[in-house]
């Protein structure tokens, strides 16, 4: 299975007229997937966990889209591959939503630097988040943070055995100054991503 090498390369990328075929079944599993991997933290922010399965997914529908061919799979797999799992960590990407558009932009002036204040707890652990390191997402010249995040955490053995443990709590936090907000990570949820991640 392609999953367990924790990569996604241009040999396991169908063609279009082939991915046609099996979308609607894909983007029903995709459905199914996401009621044990979006989770909502506080009003404005919801994280979305990421598998082998769900970048898959993304790279053929941005290819679907976009019918930029064999130059476009290039920049697709480098945009997405990183998000995979790679045995010993989970990612998520976090999605920071406000309908109103003044009120977004003041929101997200007021949470910058907001990837430095995002952890998971589990048990006695605390994995503390690592920005994707495609760009910076909080700029410089202002402090706005981007309305979405790509995030790493870096699990230790010990971690990992907690967070297969359903004894241990576990939780994702933000503890920004102007946006603390937790939430419980489900016995159902922890178990689909031991599966799909651990390993």
């Amino acid at each position: 299975m392609p999953r367990d090498r924790h990569s996604i390369t241009a040999d396991d990328i169908l063609p279009l007229e082939q991915y046609e075929l099996i979308r609607s079944e894909k983007k029903q599993e995709a459905i199914l997937r996401k009621r044990l991997t979006r989770i909502a933290v506080g009003p404005h922010a919801t994280a979305l966990f990421e598998s082998w399965d769900s970048m898959w997914l993304q790279i053929h529908e941005m290819l679907r889209i976009e019918k930029g061919g064999a130059a476009q799979l290039v920049d697709e797999i480098a945009a997405y591959e990183p998000m995979i799992p790679k045995g010993s960590e989970l990612t998520l990407t976090l999605f920071f939503e406000v309908e109103d558009p003044v009120r977004r932009d003041r929101f997200l002036r007021s949470i910058g630097a907001v990837e430095n204040h995002i952890a998971l707890r589990v048990g006695a652990h605390t994995i503390a988040a690592r920005p994707e390191g495609d760009l910076e997402r909080t700029r410089d010249s202002d402090g706005k943070t981007s309305a979405i995040h790509f995030l790493h955490f870096d699990f230790t053995p010990a971690a990992i055995a907690a967070w297969r443990d359903p004894a241990q709590p576990a939780m994702l936090v933000i503890d920004h100054p102007n946006y603390g907000h937790a939430a419980l990570i489900g016995a159902d949820t922890r178990a689909f991503l031991a599966r799909e991640c651990f390993g």
